[in-house]
């Protein structure tokens, strides 16, 4: 069991928990994820850990409130515990050795690029953020990430930072040049546009796939992947790949392959007791 010591609500539908986890914790390292599994017969799910104090034997998980399962591990409170979490699975990022690095975070995506933006600022890489959300409310990380170089914030209303997208501010760092690696992590159009954007001026970009995971392990195959003219699992040969390469639209497809079920069960959820069409 792994205790939740805190519990912030950092935007509308995003929770962050801070959870005992210490042997994960000394041996983490920037972009690996675990696999949470709240209690028997619950849904396994790849949550990419935020940071970890190993002195305190804590990691931190940011999640999303979408479905079901979701929802069921953001209605916890400290105190209250998390059956299974196992990890650190994945690859390790691959970081700049040196230079000028942009870490792209679109909504939830930013937690996931916070880590990167430590380590590459930990050895001495110069780094730029570019988060973004629908408003002020939608924005997190702007203050840890400072601690890691400058940031530029970007919300569709511009109610924080400036008005526009992520991509509008990435464009004008590639237009001034001197970037060397671009990291990108966040919605798969977000995502795909990095990518597309940075192609001309040739420079790498690396990004986080959230493809469908069970094992984490890649023993089931759910999380394959176009890579190229390959096939890859991003639990095992990622998360992370070169965005420049990933087949998108593939990626699309199958991210939608259980969106019926998922839909269905969190209507389970918020109206229990309803006869539901997949009841009949």
């Amino acid at each position: 069991m792994h205790a939740i010591r805190s519990k912030t609500l950092l935007s509308p539908n995003v929770t962050r928990f801070v959870v005992e986890a210490p042997r994960i914790a000394e041996i983490r390292k920037p972009g690996q994820f675990v696999i949470v599994r709240l209690g028997p017969g619950a849904e396994r799910i790849p949550l990419t850990i935020a940071d970890a104090d190993p002195a305190a034997g804590t990691i931190t998980l940011v999640i999303q409130a979408v479905g079901k399962s979701t929802h069921d591990l953001v209605d916890l409170d400290p105190g209250d515990a998390i059956r299974d979490i196992a990890g650190p699975l994945g690859r390790p990022t691959e970081l700049l050795p040196a230079g000028h690095a942009v870490c792209v975070g679109g909504g939830v995506g930013t937690a996931v690029v916070f880590p990167i933006a430590q380590a590459l600022a930990a050895a001495g890489v110069r780094v730029t953020s570019v988060i973004g959300g629908r408003s002020k409310e939608w924005v997190i990380f702007a203050d840890e990430l400072r601690g890691t170089g400058d940031v530029v914030v970007c919300t569709d209303d511009g109610s924080a930072g400036r008005k526009g997208f992520v991509t509008q501010a990435l464009a004008e760092l590639c237009e001034g040049g001197g970037i060397d690696e671009v990291y990108a992590v966040g919605p798969v159009p977000m995502m795909r546009a990095c990518a597309e954007l940075t192609r001309p001026y040739g420079i790498k970009t690396t990004v986080s796939l959230n493809s469908i995971m069970v094992d984490g392990t890649g023993m089931c195959g759910g999380c394959r992947v176009g890579i190229g003219d390959t096939s890859q699992y991003a639990c095992v040969d990622g998360p992370e790949f070169d965005g420049h390469a990933v087949d998108f639209d593939l990626l699309i497809d199958r991210l939608t392959t259980y969106r019926e079920f998922e839909q269905d069960a969190l209507a389970r959820r918020s109206q229990p007791g309803q006869c539901l069409e997949g009841d009949r």
